[in-house]
């Protein structure tokens, strides 16, 4: 509750913190208490909290606007659970060996709204039921975006099966490093293809897509998604897109318009 004071009288704030696995639901507190007493909307200061170690479940649950949990190190399950805005950015410490598994499973549960950027891995049903969170992740196990009703997920590697099983809503692009993403898909509502086509609303989505690696790339100098970024040209035919059919047939059905349009 350190921020709360200077979230309120419209100030910034920044402090640190070492966190360790007993230490749960961090933030839950403060974003309670800044709901109730600005609502929806976010408070006129902003808070940045850098915490360093290992944080126990539920890091940065129900974390509303005003406030960035940044964490270096590693999180258990449960990662902004039900956040509805705000920033969360985790990144490995400098000694890390490379290709780090940083965060645990069932991250952005029943998320409503926000922002998660992950330089590292996370385990499975990552977003399950998210509706309007954005995120990127280096890689995530089965069952990510099961039941999903909205928002955008980039995955820039890897992903486990059962890919948007029961997913209504929103959107998820996935880099496709060799594994077949197509494979990993689980096709009962939704339909993937790539990126990469003339077509404008598929430009549209390249532009979308490119502005949040940047912005990744930015809070959490992944050398992943700079490398992605500077070949964007051809990184951009490797991505795919997951979406419900409807949205897929939308945009199929515009092609065609288009299409017809120029014959």
């Amino acid at each position: 509750m350190d921020a709360l004071r200077s979230l309120q009288t419209g100030e910034g704030i920044e402090r640190r913190y070492v966190i360790e696995n007993a230490d749960r639901s961090v933030g839950a507190r403060l974003s309670g208490a800044i709901a109730m007493e600005f609502g929806a909307s976010a408070p006129p200061g902003f808070a940045r909290m850098i915490f360093t170690g290992e944080a126990g479940q539920s890091f940065g649950a129900f974390l509303t606007g005003g406030v960035e949990f940044v964490l270096v190190g590693e999180a258990n399950d449960y990662v902004g659970k039900g956040m509805g805005g705000g920033r969360i950015v985790v990144r490995p410490p400098i000694n890390d060996a490379g290709d780090p598994h940083l965060l645990g499973n069932t991250i952005l549960y029943g998320a409503t709204g926000g922002e998660l950027f992950c330089a590292g891995r996370a385990g499975e049903r990552f977003a399950v039921r998210n509706s309007g969170a954005s995120s990127v992740v280096e890689g995530v196990g089965e069952h990510a975006a099961e039941y999903m009703t909205g928002g955008t997920i980039i995955v820039l590697g890897d992903v486990g099966h059962n890919l948007g099983a029961g997913m209504t809503g929103g959107e998820v692009f996935v880099y496709d490093r060799g594994i077949g993403v197509p494979a990993m898909v689980n096709p009962e509502l939704v339909d993937v293809h790539r990126l990469g086509s003339d077509h404008p609303l598929l430009m549209e989505q390249g532009v979308r897509l490119r502005e949040l690696i940047e912005r990744h790339a930015a809070y959490t100098g992944s050398a992943v998604a700079q490398a992605i970024l500077d070949d964007w040209h051809a990184a951009l035919h490797r991505f795919w897109r997951v979406a419900p059919r409807a949205d897929v047939a939308r945009i199929e059905n515009q092609r065609e318009g288009t299409v017809a349009v120029r014959g």
